[in-house]
C-alpha cells in the first residue's frame, strides 16, 4: 500500500494507540471526579495540554481542548463574533479558507454579519494590504489560515495580523493552522494570533479531538452548553484517552522539525522532477508552498476516475479536501486554477516516512492510468 492522503488523516502512530488504550484500560476516570481515579485523567490532561502548549512556545491554561480542529474554529469564530461582534458587525476572511471556517462565516452572515472575503491575486497569492485596507473601527475578527489544505500554499498571516493589529490592536485575530502545526513553526507571538486552531488527527493523532489556542483576555461566547470543563470554555466531559493520544502525538514529532522538513523538501523535489517528465502533468501547488503537500492535474482526465485507478493498484490520493466529499471547494479555482485543471486536481500529501521508491510506483501507476484511461 502507498498512502498519499496525509492531508485528509495520518496513520496513528505506535505510541499514540499504546497511550490511548492506556487512557481506556486503565486510567478510565472521569477528570472531573474527585477520587484518585479522575485525578490521574486530570494529570494526563495537564501533560497533554503543556505538551501543546510547548509546541506553541505559550502557556498551559491557554490551549482548550476541542472535539477537532472544525468545532475548534467554531468556537473560536463565533465566540469571538457573540462577544466582539455585537456593536462591531463587520468581519474578514479568505475565500480559500477550509469548509469550517467558510461555513462558520456564512452563518454570521446570515445573522447579520458583513463578511469580508479577499481572494489571491491574478498571481495566486494574497497582499496583505488588502485585509488591512478592509479594516475598520466596525470590524471585529479577521481570521485566515496558515497553510491550504489543498495546495500547500503558505497565506502571509504574519503580516496580515501585525498589519491589523498595528491597525487595531481591538480587532480578534484568528488562524487555521490545522495543515501547519507541528510541519512548520507556528508561534501565537510571531503570528500575532489571538486564537489558532489545531487537529491530531494531521500528525499521527487520534481523529475525535484537537485544541484551540486562546489567547489570555480573550473572552468568547461559549457555544458547548453544558458543565465548567476546559475552564468553562467548552462543557462536556473531556476525551480523556484522545487527549493523551494528542499529547502523546505532538511530543514524538518534537525537536525534530528541521530533519522532517529537510527530507520532506528532497521527497517534494524529487516527485516535481518526475512530474516535470509528464506531458500530462500540470503542477498546480507553486515552489513556496508547504513539502508536505502538491496538487497536480492529469490533464484532460476526471480526478475521480484517476483515484478509482490508483485505488485498484492499493495507492491512495485524494482530489481536494476530504471534508467536501469530492465536490470541487472552488478553492483552486480561486487561487487561478482553470476549471478544466480544477475538474482533474489530484491532491498528495506526504509524511517524513513517504519514500522516493514510493514515488516511483506512483508515477508508474500514474503513467498507466494516463495509457488506459486516454484511450
Amino acid at each position: 500500500m502507498i498512502y498519499f492522503d496525509n492531508a485528509a488523516t495520518t496513520k496513528p502512530a505506535d505510541s499514540v494507540v499504546k497511550a490511548v488504550c492506556s487512557c481506556m484500560e486503565e486510567n478510565f476516570g472521569n477528570p472531573s471526579s474527585l477520587h484518585m481515579l479522575g485525578l490521574r485523567a486530570q494529570q494526563i490532561m495537564d501533560g497533554a495540554r503543556k505538551k501543546i502548549a510547548d509546541a506553541l512556545c505559550t502557556a498551559p491554561e491557554t490551549v482548550y481542548f476541542t472535539s477537532g480542529a472544525t468545532e475548534s474554529s467554531n468556537l473560536a469564530i463565533r465566540g469571538a463574533a457573540g462577544t466582539y461582534g455585537r456593536r462591531k458587525k463587520r468581519v474578514i476572511t479568505t475565500t480559500v479558507e477550509h469548509s469550517s471556517v467558510k461555513e462558520a462565516f456564512a452563518r454570521l452572515e446570515a445573522e447579520g454579519f458583513e463578511v469580508i472575503r479577499i481572494s489571491p491575486g491574478e498571481n495566486g497569492e494574497f497582499n496583505p494590504q488588502d485585509f488591512i485596507d478592509a479594516a475598520d473601527e466596525n470590524t471585529c475578527l479577521v481570521s485566515m489560515m496558515l497553510v491550504n489544505n489543498e495546495t500547500g500554499a503558505v497565506l502571509p498571516v504574519r503580516k496580515v495580523f501585525t498589519g491589523i493589529k498595528r491597525k487595531n490592536s481591538e480587532i480578534v485575530t484568528h488562524c487555521d493552522a490545522v495543515q501547519a502545526f507541528m510541519k512548520i513553526n507556528v508561534k501565537p507571538d510571531e503570528l500575532k494570533a489571538d486564537m489558532i486552531s489545531m487537529s491530531a488527527h494531521k500528525i499521527y493523532g487520534p481523529k475525535g479531538v484537537g485544541a484551540l489556542y486562546v489567547r489570555k483576555g480573550i473572552r468568547l461566547l461559549k457555544q458547548n452548553l453544558g458543565g465548567k470543563q476546559e475552564n468553562g470554555m467548552r462543557g462536556g466531559t473531556e476525551a480523556v484517552p484522545l487527549i493523551a493520544g494528542f499529547g502523546e502525538a505532538v511530543s514524538r514529532l518534537s525537536g525534530n522539525m528541521t530533519e522532517r522538513t529537510e527530507k520532506l523538501e528532497e521527497l517534494r523535489k524529487y516527485f516535481l522532477e518526475k512530474a516535470e517528465k509528464m506531458d500530462g502533468v500540470q503542477v498546480n501547488s507553486t515552489a513556496s508552498a508547504v513539502p508536505y503537500i502538491i496538487n497536480i492535474s492529469l490533464k484532460g482526465i476526471r480526478s475521480e476516475i484517476v483515484l478509482h485507478f490508483l485505488e485498484e493498484r492499493e495507492i491512495y490520493i485524494s482530489s481536494g479536501s476530504a471534508c467536501s466529499k469530492g465536490a470541487k471547494s472552488g478553492v483552486l479555482g480561486e487561487f487561478g486554477i482553470s476549471p478544466a485543471l480544477e475538474d482533474s486536481a489530484l491532491r498528495i500529501s506526504f509524511t517524513h516516512e513517504n519514500t522516493k521508491e514510493e514515488t516511483d510506483e506512483f508515477f508508474a501507476a500514474l503513467e498507466a492510468a494516463e495509457k488506459r484511461l486516454r484511450r
